[in-house]
C-alpha cells in the first residue's frame, strides 16, 4: 500500500495544534514538578545535614552518599553488588510471572481445584515473608537459590490470587457466545480470557517486579555475600 504524500496530508487544524500544544506544556510541567520535588528534597536535607539539624552520622548526607558510591565506582564493587541482586531479582521476576499466568490459568480452568485451593492461597499470601527466609535456609542451604526462592514467595501467592480474580471478572456473556457457537473452554480461554486481562497481566507484572526486588533484599540479609541486601546490613554493623 502506498504512502500519502506529504502534500495530500490534511493540515493541522488550529484546534488540533492547540490540543497539542497543552498536552506538550502538560507533560513539561509534570515532569518539573516531579524534578522539583526531587532536587528540594536533596537539598533540605543536604541543608538539615550540614547545619546539625540531623544527625549526619545516622542520616547521611546526599554528598555523602555521592561521594561513597564514587569509591564503590572506583573499585567495582557497585557493578559487582548491583549486577548480582539484578539477575537475581530478573529470574525471580520471570519465574513468578510464568507461575503465576500458569497456576491462574490452571484455577479458572478447573473450577473444583479453586475451590479447593483459594483459601490455601489467601492463607499463604499473609504469610509474612520475612519470617520465611531461615526456613528457606535451613531448607536450601545459603546461596542463589534461596534469595531467588524467597523473591518469588514475596510476589507469586498475591499475583496468582490477583490474575485469577482477574480471570473470573471478564465479561461471562462473551464466554457464552463462544460455548454457543460451539467453542470449549480452551477457545473462551484462549479468545476471550487471556486478551482480555492482557491489562491486569501487565499491571500484576508491574507489581512483581517490585516485589521481587524486596524479596531478593529479604533473601540477601540472611543468606548472601554479596548484592544490596548484602551491603545494607554490613553497613548497618559499621556505620558506613
Amino acid at each position: 500500500m502506498a504512502k500519502p504524500h506529504p502534500e495530500n496530508t490534511p493540515p493541522v487544524s488550529p484546534r488540533q495544534k492547540a490540543f497539542l500544544l497543552a498536552h506538550h506544556r502538560h507533560h513539561h510541567k509534570i515532569t518539573a514538578g516531579r524534578l522539583f520535588l526531587l532536587f528540594f528534597f536533596l537539598g533540605l536535607w543536604e541543608t538539615a545535614s550540614r547545619l546539625a539539624w540531623i544527625d549526619s552520622f545516622f542520616f547521611s548526607s546526599p554528598s555523602g552518599i555521592i561521594k561513597y558510591l564514587g569509591q564503590m565506582l572506583i573499585d567495582h564493587s557497585f557493578f559487582t553488588h548491583t549486577g548480582i541482586t539484578l539477575f537475581e531479582t530478573v529470574v525471580s521476576f520471570f519465574l513468578v510471572t510464568a507461575l503465576s499466568l500458569f497456576t491462574a490459568t490452571l484455577l479458572w480452568y478447573q473450577k473444583s481445584l479453586s475451590d479447593i485451593l483459594e483459601p490455601y492461597l489467601v492463607i499463604l499470601n499473609a504469610l509474612p515473608k520475612s519470617a520465611l527466609a531461615p526456613l528457606l535456609i535451613v531448607w536450601l542451604g545459603t546461596g542463589t537459590n534461596t534469595i531467588i526462592v524467597a523473591g518469588i514467595s514475596v510476589a507469586v501467592f498475591g499475583s496468582i490470587i490477583s490474575l485469577y480474580t482477574g480471570f473470573c471478572q471478564v465479561d461471562p456473556e462473551m464466554c457464552k457466545l463462544i460455548y454457543t457457537l460451539g467453542g470449549s473452554r480452551r477457545d473462551a480461554l484462549f479468545k476471550v480470557i487471556l486478551p482480555s486481562s492482557v491489562p491486569l497481566i501487565l499491571s500484576s507484572m508491574k507489581v512483581n517486579i517490585g516485589l521481587a526486588l524486596v524479596g531478593v533484599i529479604i533473601g540477601e540479609f540472611l543468606a548472601a555475600r554479596r548484592g544490596l541486601g548484602y551491603l545494607i546490613i554490613y553497613g548497618s554493623q559499621v556505620f558506613s
